[in-house]
């Protein structure tokens, strides 16, 4: 159910195909072969903390494996992109990556993941390798497109926070300028005046219509409050208070689960996440699953329900805007993107996956210390 959004596919479920088992058993070589690589190869991964240079990729590893899986391949392909985006969005955020070093790394784990399997004896065919190339090259393609989209949402909050700190010297030299002009009993002081006032209103000018001209409504990083705390201790409470109004099945995968968040924030994005379980989800019991992967704790909420159209998938993490079935409700407006503003700013990122045959998933995967990337910009 969805866990190969959260990197914990087992190689012994029995309904995987045995190259999918295969796979998976060799996870932690392709992996770590894989960082090897990168950190030899691409220049500016050589500095990234192993849970950021990680990133998404168990996810993706056990997202490829699950293609070659009959029956898992069409909900595979969906699950593919949104890790794929993923994986793209927080290259562009968490990292000083361009767009030639993403693909570089992408194309190295293509290199590296056919060269393990040979040596780990996993022998694909013809017809698997030509899927797993062309989903390859997909996720290329969809994490180069995200990145690009991240980076100008990135510049265009930069711009916005420049034109508004602008004002405040601009008003200043203007202000100056006047009493000078008023003052001053000089003739060509007047006129240098005069000029000065005529310029800086024609850049105040600017920057308004600049301002005028940006869509986002916040910029700069968030400010978390980081302390250690028991994120199965938040699972608990939050699982505890919606069980008032909807079964909740808690799964603790390991327990505890300490680490470094902001408590408060980390606790009201997994509350937004499970309301709205709760509100768009049938009445079957909702899921809620803590796991970890190394340096990494991911959480995920699970309902059963009408699926969310992949159109939608990523229009539900912009500000006032809802799924197609939810335009006309009360919901899916602020909770989703607050959700991502604050795992982004965590260094994380939330995944989503939803079909009519296995539900919605929402992932929050975030470092276990989020301290060295607290505050991290965000584009949501």
């Amino acid at each position: 159910m969805n866990a190969n959004l959260t990197g914990h596919l087992s190689p012994d479920q029995e309904d995987l195909s045995p190259t999918t088992r295969a796979m998976l058993a060799l996870r932690t070589q392709v992996l770590d072969a894989w960082m090897a690589n990168v950190r030899k190869t691409v220049l500016q991964a050589r500095a990234l903390a192993p849970p950021i240079l990680e990133n998404t990729l168990p996810a993706y590893f056990d997202t490829l494996a699950a293609l070659l899986t009959p029956g898992y391949t069409a909900r595979a392909h969906n699950d593919l992109g949104a890790v794929a985006s993923e994986h793209g969005g927080e290259r562009a955020r968490m990292t000083v990556y361009d767009a030639t070093a993403l693909i570089h790394e992408l194309q190295i784990f293509r290199d590296t993941l056919f060269a393990e399997l040979e040596r780990g004896g996993v022998l694909l065919s013809a017809e698997e390798r030509t899927l797993v190339t062309s989903s390859i090259d997909a996720t290329i393609r969809e994490s180069a497109n995200a990145f690009a989209v991240v980076q100008a949402a990135l510049r265009e909050q930069y711009v916005a926070a420049m034109a508004h700190d602008l004002r405040t010297p601009l008003s200043t030299a203007q202000m100056a300028a006047e009493m000078i002009g008023h003052t001053s009993d000089d003739d060509a002081v007047r006129r240098y005046a005069g000029k000065i006032i005529a310029s800086t209103r024609r850049i105040d000018a600017m920057t308004r219509d600049m301002l005028d001209r940006i869509s986002f409504c916040k910029t700069g990083a968030i400010q978390l409050d980081i302390t250690e705390f028991d994120m199965a201790d938040v699972a608990r409470e939050v699982a505890q208070y919606a069980q008032a109004l909807h079964a909740v099945e808690l799964d603790l995968e390991v327990a505890p689960i300490t680490g470094w968040w902001d408590r408060e924030a980390m606790q009201r994005s997994i509350e937004n996440l499970v309301n709205n379980a709760i509100k768009y989800g049938s009445r079957d019991p909702i899921r809620l699953v803590l796991s970890t992967t190394t340096e990494r704790v991911q959480v995920m909420v699970h309902n059963e329900g009408d699926p969310i159209a992949p159109e939608d998938s990523e229009s539900i993490f912009q500000l006032y805007r809802r799924a197609g079935k939810q335009e006309d409700s009360d919901g899916w407006g602020v909770g989703l993107p607050y959700v991502r503003r604050i795992v982004e700013a965590h260094g994380g990122s939330v995944m989503m996956s939803s079909s009519a045959e296995d539900g919605t998933s929402f992932v929050i995967d975030v470092p276990a210390d989020a301290r060295p990337f607290a505050g991290a910009p965000t584009a949501a």
